[in-house]
């Protein structure tokens, strides 16, 4: 397991508890869990690295329990309650240094330190919180939102009131109040805006900089609720996926489609971009990873995983780069070293080589009138 654990570059959470780890350079799979107790009460609902270094993966279950898992070791290692099966799933994970952050369904945001079995701060963001994430540039904030609970702001060092709070659309031409339901959301790098996605295939980005509280860019793609976003490195273009398969990719700047990715064939439940490549993972319910060329759109990877997937994260490194594939190729060469200094330390032993018998020619003639007679007798 410890070495399956290294392979992994792409780690994925299912509906039915199995954390799952893929290997695209060795084109593998492998589950990391015991099958034998497995549950719905064990869906994975949310995934976040423990640490900068990568060595442990947090994974959020559906009955409230934030479980730990080494990717060095390749077992879990820690488990501890951070709410209850009545709060709802986990709609988002992070970390803050030693701290743990976590927010349910209900609306409850928690900060969570390690050595202690309650929340040091606890907030109450709304009703049908459907994503929490937290800024790559400041930890301290985190963004909420759900149905009928747009996006918000928060700066955990101040939770008493939201940093920013959004306003609603503006009424439509029958003067009708327009719903709003933030599935998913996402920083900008290098400016302090944020973009989202709606259940209503709306892209909506905010600047809390400005006075404005409506979004300053409205977009929108197809027709189907719109489910799971990821920004590239560039931070120019959104990548959104919807309840049908169908993933496009969007200027921020114009608020058009650049583009789309095909290949899939159920509900995209969670898309990320690579930090260094241009690339992006989906999954969803139709069970496969895919990883998309974002340069010129085609299919790279397709992975079969049996159960339809909840949430993905991807490691930092280079994804065709097998963890443990440098040791063992160093390990193999040093074995072939080995092999060659003891072949060159024995001694060869030469065999005399005896000289073939010559035919003479006068033995030839014989063999074939031998030949003559036997063919006459038959």
């Amino acid at each position: 397991m410890e070495d399956r654990s290294r392979l992994c570059s792409v780690w994925l959470g299912s509906e039915t508890g199995i954390l799952k780890g893929v290997s695209l350079s060795r084109k593998q799979a492998f589950n990391f869990c015991n099958t034998r107790h497995l549950s719905r009460e064990q869906e994975v609902r949310a995934l976040c690295w423990g640490d900068p270094a990568e060595s442990e993966l947090l994974v959020g279950t559906r009955d409230g329990t934030v479980r730990t898992f080494s990717t060095e070791k390749g077992v879990f290692t820690e488990a501890r309650r951070c709410g209850e099966p009545e709060e709802g799933c986990f709609s988002g994970l992070a970390t803050n240094g030693d701290a743990l952050i976590t927010c349910g369904e209900c609306g409850t945001l928690r900060v969570w330190r390690e050595d202690s079995s309650e929340a040091v701060t606890e907030i109450h963001a709304g009703k049908n919180v459907s994503r929490m994430r937290q800024s790559p540039v400041n930890q301290n904030q985190v963004a909420t939102g759900g149905k009928e609970t747009g996006l918000k702001i928060w700066d955990l060092e101040r939770p008493e009131q939201p940093k920013f709070t959004a306003k609603n659309l503006r009424d439509d031409w029958l003067d009708l109040r327009q719903p709003q339901w933030v599935r998913d959301m996402a920083f900008i790098p290098d400016s302090n805006k944020v973009v989202t996605c709606t259940g209503y295939h709306q892209v909506h980005v905010y600047d809390p900089s400005s006075p404005q509280r409506r979004p300053v860019l409205e977009a929108k793609y197809g027709e189907h609720p719109l489910t799971a976003l990821s920004l590239p490195a560039g931070g120019n273009k959104v990548v959104v996926g919807n309840t049908q398969g169908q993933i496009a990719l969007l200027d921020l700047r114009k608020g058009l489609v650049c583009g789309c990715l095909k290949g899939l064939a159920g509900g995209v439940r969670a898309l990320q971009c690579h930090s260094s490549q241009p690339v992006v993972a989906s999954c969803g319910l139709d069970r496969f990873l895919r990883i998309h060329s974002l340069e010129d759109r085609k299919l790279q990877h397709k992975v079969y995983l049996k159960s339809r997937l909840n949430c993905l994260l991807l490691a930092s490194r280079d994804l065709e780069d097998g963890g443990a594939a440098g040791t063992e190729t160093a390990a193999s060469e040093e074995v072939k070293e080995e092999e060659d200094d003891v072949w060159d330390a024995m001694e060869q032993v030469e065999e005399a080589k005896e000289n073939p018998k010559r035919k003479t020619s006068e033995e030839e003639p014989q063999k074939k009138s031998k030949k003559k007679r036997k063919k006459g007798q038959d």
